[in-house]
């Protein structure tokens, strides 16, 4: 199969047309064709704005400072941004369409890359929903530990987490579903930082001591930058792009875009502001988890804690939902509703095993900065910023001019050797960790 020179640039023109085998092979136990870009869209902003959040000032402030964190800050986001929105533009190729970043990349480049996507997606949003069990864990026993000077062991609240994740996402199976808590989910997070950045403003006032030095070696602080870097891809892209642009209402593409403004404008002016108003209030003594600094009342920071774990059972379903899709597709009877008597049986196993498995895992290896540094390292940064520009090559190569052509080859090597640097910097915190924590450690 030979995709060179085909185009891709008419592809409005003929998903507004609809061709005949737009829909060839897209058996999907979800839903597809449904959602508009503000749903969309504001599933991104509120998605985004998770309490993930509360570890940023620590994983990409502290190690960089503030020069280079707002540089790293403005460029990736930027160049995250170009690199979704170019993505966006191949849902559609050769008058196919495609709502799974595996079978396009599949079908331009073959079976190969079939499987390595298939791996980098799949390890990118394990290691994620891993991370929002922990995260939801660490708000708990926050709460906890305001109303008692010995709180109960972190795991007893990543059960918790865990078993709450499950029961929602039986309940939603689809990221379509998600539709009637999406309100709800804007309100808790916009209510959440309102009231974190009043404590921000409080303790940064009356915190004359602050330190911003980045402290460790030469050596240390490099490995570290690399780190930041992997977490402000996090912070900004979830590599699952497709598979949310297939539950958009035509024309996908550009109302994939449309939401795509709405994350990286209203979306980013908030997750960026509590990461810069953390550092600015703490400096290099902000914690991995902020509301661990915060100096109270009580109630606030109840408040903040318990609404960062009620908003991320919505928030870490868009992330999950590509699996639980390939889950369903695979073992659910397609051709039965959705909340039939028999799938409904295999709907509960499926969720079931996925979330216990997940929750032992974050039970037993609970440190938060690894989950984002390796999860952006290793695979969310390929298949952000090298795998469009490839498919540019592959699909657009033979007619795009020369400059263009450079210029996602660059975006290909630069891609594949900022990789390599994040992942072994990635790498290098997960042995540090290993050595100073215990299986099932009470971090």
């Amino acid at each position: 199969m030979d995709v060179e020179g085909r185009g891709t640039l008419n592809i409005e023109q003929s998903e507004e047309k609809g061709t005949q085998n737009y829909d060839s092979g897209l058996a999907t136990a979800h839903t597809i064709d449904s959602d508009s870009w503000k749903q969309v869209g504001l599933m991104l902003v509120t998605s985004f704005n998770c309490g993930w959040i509360l570890s940023f000032s620590n994983l990409i402030m502290w190690p960089l400072g503030w020069t280079w964190g707002i540089i790293c800050l403005l460029l990736v986001g930027l160049y995250t941004a170009y690199a979704n929105w170019l993505l966006a533009a191949f849902h559609f190729v050769d008058n196919r369409r495609f709502i799974r970043y595996r079978d396009l990349m599949g079908y331009v480049y073959g079976k190969g890359m079939y499987h390595i996507t298939w791996v980098f997606q799949f390890l990118t949003l394990l290691l994620g929903n891993m991370g929002f069990i922990l995260l939801g864990g660490k708000a708990l026993k926050e709460i906890n530990s305001e109303f008692s000077d010995s709180p109960l062991r972190l795991q007893y609240y990543i059960v918790i987490t865990g078993a709450a994740y499950f029961f929602y996402s039986f309940s939603i199976p689809t990221m379509s579903g998600m539709k009637n808590w999406l309100g709800v989910s804007a309100g808790l997070t916009f209510t959440y930082i309102i009231f974190l950045l009043f404590v921000l403003e409080k303790d940064g006032k009356s915190n004359s001591n602050r330190d911003f030095d980045i402290g460790g070696s030469q050596v240390s602080k490099v490995f570290n930058s690399f780190g930041a870097i992997s977490a402000i891809v996090v912070a900004n892209t979830s590599g699952l792009l497709p598979e949310i642009q297939s539950t958009l209402r035509k024309p996908a593409v550009k109302n994939m875009r449309k939401a795509l403004y709405l994350q990286y404008t209203v979306g980013v002016v908030f997750y960026y502001g509590v990461l810069v108003m953390g550092y600015w209030a703490y400096g290099s003594a902000v914690s991995a988890y902020l509301p661990e600094n915060l100096s109270g009342p009580k109630w606030i920071n109840v408040l903040i804690n318990a609404i960062v774990f009620l908003q991320s059972i919505v928030s870490q379903h868009m992330f999950v939902a590509p699996i639980l899709e390939a889950l369903d597709t695979k073992f659910l009877e397609i051709d039965m509703a959705m909340h039939s008597g028999e799938n409904l049986k295999r709907l509960f196993l499926l969720r079931a095993f996925f979330f216990t498995g997940n929750t032992f895992v974050a039970a037993a290896f609970p440190f938060m900065g690894d989950f984002v540094n390796f999860l952006g390292s290793f695979s969310l940064i390929p298949l952000t910023f090298m795998f469009p520009s490839m498919l540019f090559i592959k699909v657009k190569g033979r007619t795009a001019s020369i400059e263009k052509k450079a210029w996602h080859w660059f975006n290909i090597v630069f891609s594949f050797l900022l990789t390599i640097a994040t992942t072994i910097s990635a790498v290098r915190l997960i042995v540090d960790n290993i050595q100073k924590y215990h299986f099932f450690a009470d971090a």
